[in-house]
């Protein structure tokens, strides 16, 4: 999994011409960083130092910016106001080479700015100027004729980023949602509210839990409960999915194929400004460069994982999301390689999503092509490859003393990096058969050198519902001929 996602990022976020369109409330999140050393004598608050101040990209601004960071070229439809903050919003979204011929400069109403004092990490108070009411009829016209336009032109996804300030009335999503639709467009949204019916249509929505909560009219705090009032709501406005983002308690993706569960991936949460931003611009991002539901979902909560540990609102970026999918690669080769009990829960979890297990088996001493195009092929005859690996006495007593060349351990690590390969265990008996009990596998895979009756555990796979399947090796390629090579 890991593996194409890296490709997906480094291989086409950037590398493409396909856009994406973020409307919503458009903000700008100013800071005033600084130290808290005393209690002011004039009233019980905290004294705050000024030490530095910075403005950054808010609500569906930063979507936009998320994007791109990620490198996916963006065009940005909302209001902002005829002043200052206006200038240094749009300077900070052009600067990212967002395009804003969609964003409407309004007379009649500010720009929404909201100004966090922060002494350390600690936010000590926070300043909002705004208009959240409706949008007057001349905004509503010009902000309108903007996004048709845009939609006309064919944008990849299209973000609605509501934070309920005005800009997605009813009428508004309904038009956004009816004309992209029409046009092929999926329409994934960032909701707001308790009443979700103006996003009817839509491809995708990603409340958090506090939202699904208000929504759903759940009480308590029963998540199975919460997770079921959100499928009947799912269904209820005719979505495709809906990701529902529960902090610490990951992302719950319920879509028609059933519902899946992503663990957190944080390792030290400073701020939660701004993430929910980043899973729905990160899930768009991926959705539109061809990845499925459950992958694109997964590089999101990825994502959310890297800005929740920053303090203050902070767009991702392409580079630093490519390093942590890297390092969590990494981490997963080297979990691939497990004892029994581990990969029993394993193949549980497979079987339990409807993934058919192949099991294979070898020595795999010194790698070659041959064990690599076997090893692909075998893959393809289910969803999850289970490898035995024969320990190195078992080889010895196989192949003889002067056998295996290299260490199991070593050659574990190095099946372990193929994305072929899903689990490897390693087993010291002469044969397979007990291992192959245990897992059950519903495929048993076996070169054709081999007969099914020369197949251990074949009549065992086949008894209970399996098949065996027999793949050609590649001629010439064995790491006894490699031996003997490097012997002359």
């Amino acid at each position: 999994m890991r593996e194409s996602l890296i490709k997906t990022v480094h291989g086409r976020f950037g590398h493409d011409d396909l856009w994406l369109l973020v409307v919503g409330d458009l903000m700008l999140d100013r800071y005033l960083f600084g130290d808290v050393q005393r209690i002011s004598p004039e009233a019980p608050v905290p004294v705050v130092l000024l030490k530095s101040t910075d403005e950054r990209a808010g609500g569906a601004a930063n979507v936009a910016a998320n994007l791109a960071g990620l490198g996916v070229r963006t065009r940005l439809a909302g209001v902002v106001g005829e002043d200052a903050e206006a200038e240094a919003l749009l300077g900070l979204v052009n600067a990212a080479a967002i395009d804003t011929q969609y964003v409407y400069r309004s007379s009649q109403r500010p720009t929404i700015t909201k100004t966090r004092i922060l002494g350390g990490h600690q936010q000590m108070m926070r300043l909002d100027q705004e208009d959240a009411g409706a949008l007057s009829a001349e905004e509503q016209h010009g902000l309108q004729t903007g996004i048709f336009a845009a939609i006309a032109e064919q944008p990849a996804a299209i973000i609605l980023s509501d934070y309920a300030k005005g800009v997605l009335s009813e009428s508004l999503c309904q038009s956004i949602i009816s004309r992209a639709k029409s046009a092929g467009i999926p329409v994934l949204v960032d909701p707001k509210g308790k009443d979700y019916s103006k996003y009817r249509g839509a491809t995708g929505l990603t409340p958090n839990k506090r939202e699904t909560i208000e929504a759903c009219n759940v009480q308590g705090n029963d998540n199975l409960a919460l997770l079921s009032a959100a499928e009947t709501l799912r269904q209820q406005l005719a979505l495709e999915f809906l990701a529902v983002t529960r902090g610490e308690e990951g992302i719950s993706v319920l879509s028609a194929e059933g519902m899946a569960h992503l663990a957190a991936t944080a390792r030290q949460v400073y701020d939660v400004s701004g993430a929910g931003d980043t899973v729905i611009s990160t899930l768009a991002a991926g959705l539109s460069h061809g990845l499925p539901l459950q992958a694109a979902i997964e590089l999101a909560n990825i994502a959310a994982g890297i800005v929740v540990g920053k303090v203050g609102t902070v767009p991702i970026n392409k580079a630093e999301l490519e390093l942590e999918l890297q390092s969590q690669q990494s981490a997963t080769q080297a979990d691939k390689v497990c004892n029994l009990p581990t990969l029993l829960n394993r193949v549980q979890q497979w079987r339990q999503q409807g993934q058919r297990v192949v099991f294979t088996n070898g020595c795999f001493d010194l790698l070659h092509a041959g064990h690599v195009t076997y090893l692909e092929a075998a893959r393809k005859t289910g969803d999850r490859l289970v490898l035995g690996l024969n320990t190195d006495r078992s080889v010895s007593a196989l192949k003889g003393p002067s056998r295996p060349v290299i260490h199991e351990s070593d050659r574990a690590r190095v099946l372990a990096a193929l994305e072929s390969i899903d689990a490897v265990i390693l087993f010291d008996e002469d044969t397979p058969l007990e291992l192959i009990r245990a897992v059950h596998p519903d495929v048993i895979v076996k070169g054709s050198d081999y007969t099914e009756e020369q197949v251990v555990g074949g009549d065992e796979v086949k008894a209970w519902g399996g098949k065996v399947a027999l793949i050609d090796v590649v001629p010439g390629r064995s790491t006894s001929n490699i031996i003997q090579k490097l012997a002359t």
